[in-house]
């Protein structure tokens, strides 16, 4: 494989790459609508709340199932069906005559977005020359950054200016080029049903990877971190806003630094991660800068106006980790099973990335509620301490079973 054509591996990563674009495009279809929906069905805000609840735990549940369904029938054919899903989500969203058509337009909207990490991965180590992975994670990583970027831009432009079923009719659209991209993209990522490779000896059956502590190991890594993201994506304005009398602006802006320093630390985690393979040093090292700008923050020592510029840094580290945790999350997967589970195993894992979106706004919101600004920010450092620690054992025991195979 490393032979592969640059060009051909290129085409591939942007293909993909698109394709998780689009699936965190419909992450944010509905809560740029929340102010247009709750009017309109006379909502709450526990009601609005409930539909993302519904997408996330689909996803979360569905992800750790898509796995199988990518190693039995195809990446590419289960990639193709997902996105199918997210397009459909906003027809059902645009035509909703009452709440219950809103929650299923999330749940569609769930079970689409459940397939793409496992898919997804699986399309990228099969068919990228391994030395251009960490490059691959890079894009893909980035991708889903500008599809959040993309998704609150247009989905609020369109809410705005024609109303939100016309938005819905606009994200359905998005879904159908996407799909259009990746049926046109056949020939580069259409994969055989079955596993190319045999299975690794002692690998066991299909469920025998849950008995793995590297692969717990590694949800719990995912669960930690996702959460403290959740709770920033959830909260950061109003966050911000009270505990550096920040303006709603102003916050916002803050949260849109961390995205474009996360961006930034993705796109240098990509050269990164390519030049070693102790990738749980340099997630460890990375999310390490984070607990501490993190904490920083917490104190209330830092101006209001350094305030974005910390966020940006904190981004940057959380990015800079990306691609090395996805190149851990495949040390891991071939590991325990060779080449044959890397749908399986990858959709387990970041099952934990639904789980974590899930809960930080139950988690988090109590501390809101009761005015734990600094509390806040506090929980989030330590979650990313808890992170440098799950990372740095994730990697010993990959050494660990890597010894006892050898």
């Amino acid at each position: 494989m490393d032979a592969t054509p640059l060009g051909r591996d290129a085409r591939v990563i942007g293909l993909v790459a698109f394709g998780h674009g689009t699936s965190h495009f419909f992450h944010l279809m509905l809560p740029p609508l929340f102010p247009w929906l709750m009017a309109d069905f006379g909502l709450n805000y526990t009601q609005a709340g409930f539909l993302m609840s519904v997408f996330f735990v689909l996803s979360g549940v569905g992800q750790a199932t898509a796995g199988f369904f990518v190693d039995r029938l195809g990446a590419w054919r289960v990639l193709c069906a997902g996105i199918a899903l997210l397009a459909a989500s906003g027809l059902v969203l645009a035509a909703a005559p009452a709440y219950p058509g809103l929650v299923a337009a999330a749940a569609l909207a769930g079970l689409g977005n459940s397939i793409f990490h496992p898919a997804d991965f699986t399309l990228l180590n099969r068919k990228v020359s391994q030395p251009r992975l960490g490059h691959a994670f890079s894009m893909h990583g980035i991708a889903g950054n500008l599809g959040w970027a993309a998704g609150a831009a247009l989905m609020a432009a369109v809410g705005g200016l024609a109303g939100w079923r016309w938005a819905a009719l606009a994200a359905s659209l998005a879904g159908f080029a996407a799909l259009a991209a990746m049926v046109l993209g056949r020939g580069l990522l259409h994969d055989p049903p079955s596993a190319p490779e045999a299975a690794k000896p002692g690998a066991g059956g299909s469920f025998h990877f849950l008995g793995s502590t590297l692969v717990w190991m590694c949800f719990g890594f995912f669960f930690l971190t996702t959460v403290a993201f959740g709770a920033l994506q959830n909260f950061a304005p109003s966050l911000f806003s009270h505990a550096y009398a920040l303006s709603v602006i102003e916050a916002t802006a803050c949260l849109t630094a961390y995205l474009l320093g996360s961006a930034g630390g993705i796109l240098t985690g990509g050269f990164l991660a390519t030049r070693s393979e102790h990738h749980d040093r340099r997630i460890a090292g990375a999310l390490a800068g984070a607990f501490l700008v993190a904490l920083l923050l917490a104190s209330g020592l830092p101006p209001a106006w350094g305030v974005a510029p910390l966020m940006a840094l904190m981004g940057f580290g959380v990015g800079v980790a990306g691609p090395s945790r996805d190149l851990m999350v495949r040390r891991a997967a071939v590991l325990r099973a060779g080449h044959t589970a890397f749908g399986r195993i990858y959709g387990f894992v970041y099952s934990g990335f639904d789980v974590g979106l899930a809960l930080a706004p139950v988690i988090f919101g109590r501390l809101m509620d009761h005015g734990q600004f600094s509390g806040v920010l506090y929980g989030i450092a330590a979650l990313q301490a808890l992170a440098v620690v799950t990372a740095l054992a994730v990697g010993g025991e990959a050494r660990r079973v890597a010894a006892r195979a050898a």
